[in-house]
């Protein structure tokens, strides 16, 4: 396996970017939120409780392994833009269809929206360069 990291910071500076500092935190929130959405609908998907347990804890696992390998920051291996956008398309998408799976299909709309919507502005902030010190 190649490794494709770089030297330089994963995230950048935070000084004098206070929208895209808000952004982020966000983007943190609705990643945890989509990740225990996918716990609950696999968690659904059991008859008993073993089961339950054991289908949660293993969407939730198969989640993790995808953000934390292709979409993290500080990712093991580097795809690229279009690649980790698909990638958290499967991990933010899936939260969200996870949501509306267990019955929440108005939540399900707004978080696909928040998901859109800050995905959006944080790759737009990710490519404009930020304040000179």
């Amino acid at each position: 396996m190649r490794d494709n990291r770089t030297d330089g910071p994963a995230i950048p500076s935070l000084s004098g970017r206070p929208w895209w500092a808000a952004n982020e935190a966000l983007a943190f929130l609705v990643e945890l939120v989509a990740l225990a959405c996918l716990f609950w609908w696999g968690f659904t998907l059991g008859r008993n409780l073993a089961v339950q347990l054991l289908l949660g804890t293993g969407v939730l696992a198969i989640a993790i392994a995808l953000w934390g390998t292709f979409a993290a920051p500080r990712a093991r291996i580097r795809l690229p833009p279009a690649g980790v956008l698909a990638v958290k398309a499967v991990v933010l998408g899936g939260g969200a269809f996870g949501l509306y799976a267990v019955g929440h299909p108005a939540a399900a709309v707004v978080m696909a929206a928040v998901v859109v919507a800050n995905t959006g502005l944080a790759e737009t902030f990710r490519r404009r360069p930020g304040p000179t010190a």
